[in-house]
């Protein structure tokens, strides 16, 4: 039988091992929240556009990430574009740049839905009181698309937090490998990951819950 011994995890342990990579995971997820939302905005208004030469490369760069596993955009991007700019690439700022040009196409297909969801007499509304097509995205569409669809954007990004492990392919120190580095210095590899386990648990199901409250309470606005 195994015996589990978690007596070595120490706040000094936590605070030497695994507040380090926590706080990148944190910067990772927000970071890449950030600016995939700003790219998935601009990639859902190219497709919804209309025009041909907006509408293709968006919905190409869309379908093509959105078809590839993140594991391996995030070994490409970190072995290749060394390779072709001939400067190495930390693995951090590797890692920050993947996230965000993955995370957009999903956030941009979130985006679209939020928009379309818009009532289209909200459009020519905007038209009636001589606005453009900028003024009423930026004015009318997109506030009410952004109320629409919160939920399911802070969703997405309880899933990038999950996914921000996965930067161990590249040896970047995230909440995992802090975990990870703690278990191979006290030789207790099996107590560390079942607490990283309880740890990815707790932060994911507690936002989930405020999601859930978030959402009833925009409902109720409604």
């Amino acid at each position: 039988m195994l015996q589990l011994d978690f007596g070595f995890l120490s706040w000094g342990v936590i605070s030497s091992f695994v507040a380090k990579g926590f706080i990148f995971s944190l910067q990772l997820t927000l970071f890449a929240m950030i600016g995939g939302i700003l790219i998935g905005t601009l990639l859902a208004l190219m497709r919804l556009s209309g025009k041909p030469w907006l509408v293709m490369p968006a919905a190409a760069y869309v379908n093509t990430l959105r078809s590839i596993p993140l594991v391996m955009v995030i070994l490409w991007f970190f072995l290749l574009i060394p390779l072709m700019t001939g400067r190495p690439m930390g693995a951090e700022l590797s890692a920050m740049i993947t996230f965000t040009l993955f995370e957009a196409a999903y956030y941009s297909e979130i985006m679209r839905a939020g928009i379309q969801s818009v009532p289209k007499g909200q459009v020519h509304a905007g038209y009636a009181v001589g606005m453009d097509y900028r003024q009423t995205m930026q004015l009318v569409v997109l506030p009410q698309a952004f109320r629409n669809m919160l939920p399911v954007l802070l969703t997405q990004t309880i899933i990038l937090f999950q996914d921000t492990s996965l930067v161990y392919a590249i040896g970047a120190y995230d909440l995992l490998k802090g975990f990870e580095v703690a278990g191979k210095n006290f030789n207790r590899p099996v107590e560390t990951y079942l607490v990283a386990a309880v740890v990815y648990f707790v932060i994911c199901f507690g936002l989930s819950m405020l999601v859930r409250r978030l959402q009833a309470k925009i409902q109720i606005i409604r």
